[in-house]
This record gives structure tokens, C-alpha cells and sequence, in this order.
């Protein structure tokens, strides 16, 4: 019977769906195309030192992640979705034809150039990113009826599916070609791959629907600044005015605020609807919970990149594997196990937990931080084997690394989906690409974070520049072993909390 119920509701993915997937997809080709290999960039053209690359590349995938809350705000207010990708999409591709013409024309242009066309980007997959997926969730409603749990979880499946795809190939196919080929092709193909996705969604948009923008009462934007304001003078007006004027007990009076705030506003045996920014303020303490696992996040492309080209990475006499070719094993990782999870991970959790969920979304994401954690494990294991080996005038094989790239990966199909889910879910639907803003906003702020633990710990560690440290420039120096015991410690913390704050959140609503 339960077999008939699942089979009852099994869901398919209409083709609007399907092809905003797969234009997802080609714009993670472009993108990873361009920054799984930045860091060496940086370090071999640009000719900056390690600590210095690091720091560069997390500001900028922390302006990148960070800009689309600003752009989701916009599309949700004041512009539609479809319109929204459009021009923003504009701005990434003009972004991306700056970059690979930054290349061309490196040796005459000053390094601080390159933040114009990299930051450019930013601004286009400000709009670009939220508004995609929140237009392709949209799709589930075209029957003009709420999609169900299903539907919903489905879709953010294989929407992380497709983009994984594409950030195999931009990882493992464009690292290659500039290293092998140069800088130049390696940025003009994902130039030139995202124009022509551009091209085909604009194509196919008359398959989709097309949701516009609600009036100006109801703007997200306008709605929290008018919240804000009402809960200001709420506070202000409710306190406690004692007058003198009894001789036995004092009378308290509280004026209620004269314009009905929007929880007021529904009827009698109605659901009020939140103003924005309660909304926001009410996701905050998980959001914040999740920012470590923002910062263990940004290392394939970083540290992880970096302890690589010290490692013997040559296969034959002639195939030398470029560093940054391992994170494709994450996205391997996800592509093979997302296919699985529906009909072998769920029915394992089903038989632990005796439900017919199996797990639900928040502890699918606490399994993901707890496999980001032993991922750590194994990197500082694993970097401190590699330390005792150069002391021995020896090195370890790049394949070493594999297994942390691999449990990130698996890490990655439970929380980074969950978060997905999550935030589109805890959202109003007038909000949703707000809903994935934030989402997109927890690795903005882990990138900030992790620059900022970078340069804390650069700073003690080095006494100043005076002394080398966790991060010297030297690799034969450095201790990143120390970096991931720390990342773990201060990962374990968050998840601790994030447990705590789950139970608290249920027992709130139960």
C-alpha cells in the first residue's frame, strides 16, 4: 500500500523545467570555466603570493554570492524574473568578453584591471542566478495549483544535478585547455558557451510561464522598510507608563498602533501573512549556522588547488594532472550519488527512522555539515602526511587529496539541496527569489569569513611577516594541516548549535 501511495505520486519535470536545468547547467560551465582555476591565475599572470590569491578570489566569490540577495530584493519588487535574467545575463557575458580580452591584453593593462571585468560578473549573476532558479521553481505551477513536497524536492534535485554537470566540465575540460592551451581560449570558451545559452533560453521562454511583479503595496522591499518602521514604533508605544495618580497599584497603559501592521491584516481564522523582514530575521539563526559550512566551501578552489601543485601530479612521462582537475571529483561525487538518493539513500534512512519521509529537510542538511567536518578531518590528516613527507625529501601523490574532495561532494547532495529546499520553502511565494537570495548569501558571507579568518590567522602566525606561517608562500612552509584541525573545531561548534536551533524551531512549532 505504501509503495502504491509513492508510486500514486510520482512526479515528472515538464520540458520548461527541463530546459532552464539545462541552461543552469551551461552557465555553470562558464563559471567554474573561470574561477576553479583563479587562484593559479592569480598566482602564475597576475603574480600574486598564496595568502594574497586566496583572499582575492573569496572576496570576489563573496561579492559574487552576496549580490544576489540585492538582485533578488529588485526582481521581486520592482521587475519580473523573465526580465530580470535577461538583463542580467547581458552584464555576465559582457563580463566574460572583458575578461578573456583582460588576457589578451594583460601585459599592457595594470593588474588592478582585472577586478573590473571579474567584478562585472558579479554583478550580472547578482540578477541572473536567483532569478533562474526561482523562474524555473515557478514552472511547477503552471497548472495554476501549489506543486507538492514532491514536485518541489525533485526539481531542487536535479537542478543541483545540472549545474554539477556543468561544473565537471568547466572544472576538468577548461582547466585543462589553460594550462595546456593558455589563458585566452580558456576564458573566450565560456564566453562564448554562455552567449549561446543566453540565446537558447530566449528562445525557448515562450514554453514558460511568466510571473509579474506584484503591485507596489506588496513589494518585499517596501514591505520591510514599512515593517521596520511599525515594529519601531510598536516598541516605542508599548512600554510601560506608570502613573502616580492611584494610591494602591499603579496603571499601566499600552497604546496599540493605530495602523494595522500586515500580521493584523488577515481575518478572522485567516494565517497572517509575515512582513518581509520578519520573515528574514526568523531565518537568520539558521542562516548563520550554515556559514561554516560556507567556509570549508571555497577551499577546493583555494588551499585545496594550492596543496595540490606540491603534490606529484604526473601520470606517464609526458600527462602532468592540473591541481584544480581534482574538484571535478566533488561534482563526479554529487552526479553519481543525486541519481541514488531517491531510491537508495531515502529508503536506508526510511528503514532507520520509520517514516515515510525518511529524513526531513533540516536533518538532511546536519548529515551534510557532519560529512564537511570529517571531510576536514581527512584534509588535515592528510596535509599532515604530505608535510612529513617533503620533510623526507619525498611527495605524496595528488591522489591523496581525493578522498576529502569526495566527502565534500556527498556533503554537498545533502545540505547545499536541503539549503535549497529550505529557504525557497520558509518564504511567502511573493518572496521566492528572495528565498534563494539568501540561500545563495550564506556562501557570500562564508567567503567573507574565510578571508577574514585568513588574514587573523596569517597575522599571528606570522608574527607580522616576519616569521612564516600557516599560510606562507612556500608551501614547504606552510601548515594548512593546523587550518583544517581549527576549520573543524569551529565546524563542530556551528553544527552543535544548528542541532540545537532545530530542536528549539520544532518544538516551537509543535
Amino acid at each position: 500500500m505504501a509503495a502504491e501511495g509513492r508510486k500514486k505520486h510520482a512526479v515528472r519535470l515538464n520540458r520548461s523545467c527541463i530546459l532552464i536545468i539545462v541552461v543552469a547547467s551551461v552557465e555553470r560551465f562558464a563559471y567554474k570555466g573561470v574561477a576553479s582555476n583563479m587562484v593559479t591565475y592569480l598566482t602564475d599572470v597576475v603574480h600574486l603570493g598564496t595568502s594574497e590569491a586566496a583572499k582575492t578570489v573569496n572576496n570576489w566569490c563573496g561579492v559574487t554570492s552576496m549580490l544576489p540577495l540585492l538582485g533578488a530584493f529588485l526582481a521581486d519588487s520592482y521587475w519580473d524574473r523573465h526580465s530580470t535574467i535577461l538583463g542580467s545575463s547581458f552584464l555576465y557575458v559582457t563580463g566574460l568578453a572583458a575578461l578573456t580580452a583582460w588576457a589578451v591584453l594583460h601585459s599592457h593593462m595594470p593588474s588592478s584591471s582585472l577586478f573590473f571585468p571579474l567584478y562585472l560578473i558579479s554583478i550580472g549573476q547578482g540578477g541572473y542566478n536567483p532569478s533562474l532558479q526561482a523562474f524555473g521553481a515557478d514552472q511547477l505551477e503552471k497548472e495554476k495549483s501549489p506543486p507538492e513536497e514532491e514536485e518541489k524536492s525533485l526539481f531542487f534535485q536535479w537542478w543541483y544535478f545540472g549545474i554539477c554537470s556543468g561544473s565537471l566540465l568547466g572544472n576538468s575540460l577548461m582547466s585543462y585547455v589553460q594550462d595546456t592551451y593558455g589563458w585566452e581560449l580558456g576564458f573566450a570558451i565560456p564566453a562564448a558557451v554562455m552567449l549561446l545559452s543566453v540565446a537558447v533560453f530566449a528562445a525557448g521562454a515562450r514554453f514558460c510561464v511568466r510571473r509579474d511583479v506584484a503591485d507596489g503595496s506588496s513589494r518585499p522591499i517596501d514591505d520591510i522598510f514599512r515593517g521596520l518602521k511599525q515594529a519601531l514604533t510598536k516598541k516605542l508605544a508599548t512600554r510601560e507608563v506608570k502613573l502616580p495618580a492611584r494610591e494602591d497599584d499603579d496603571v499601566e497603559l499600552e497604546w496599540a498602533a493605530s495602523s494595522p501592521t500586515p500580521e493584523k491584516k488577515a481575518g478572522a481564522g485567516e494565517h497572517p501573512t509575515p512582513w518581509a523582514g520578519e520573515v528574514i530575521l526568523r531565518l537568520l539563526p539558521i542562516w548563520a549556522m550554515l556559514l561554516m559550512f560556507a567556509v570549508i566551501f571555497q577551499l577546493p578552489s583555494t588551499f585545496f588547488t594550492r596543496q595540490g601543485s606540491a603534490m606529484e601530479r604526473n601520470i606517464g612521462p609526458r600527462f602532468l594532472i592540473p591541481p584544480a582537475t581534482l574538484q571535478s571529483s566533488i561534482t563526479v561525487s554529487i552526479i553519481l550519488l543525486m541519481p541514488l538518493y531517491d531510491k537508495l539513500i531515502i529508503p536506508c534512512f526510511r528503514f532507520l527512522t520509520r517514516r515515510e519521509e525518511g529524513i526531513n529537510v533540516m536533518e538532511r542538511i546536519g548529515v551534510g555539515m557532519l560529512l564537511s567536518i570529517l571531510a576536514m578531518t581527512v584534509a588535515a590528516l592528510v596535509e599532515g602526511r604530505r608535510i612529513r613527507a617533503a620533510a623526507a625529501s619525498d611527495r605524496l601523490c595528488i591522489f591523496w587529496l581525493l578522498p576529502q574532495y569526495v566527502l565534500l561532494g556527498i556533503s554537498d547532495v545533502f545540505t547545499v539541496v536541503g539549503m535549497q529546499e529550505f529557504f525557497y520553502a520558509s518564504v511567502p511565494s511573493g518572496m521566492r527569489t528572495i528565498g534563494i537570495g539568501l540561500y545563495l548569501s550564506v556562501f557570500g558571507v562564508g567567503s567573507f569569513l574565510s578571508s577574514a579568518l585568513i588574514w587573523a590567522i596569517e597575522e599571528v602566525t606570522s608574527a607580522g611577516g616576519t616569521t612564516p606561517g600557516w599560510f606562507s608562500d612556500d608551501i614547504k612552509d606552510a601548515h594548512l594541516d593546523r587550518f583544517y584541525w581549527f576549520l573543524s573545531l569551529l565546524s563542530t561548534a556551528s553544527f552543535l548549535l544548528f542541532v540545537i536551533l532545530c530542536k528549539t524551531r520544532r518544538d516551537t512549532t509543535t
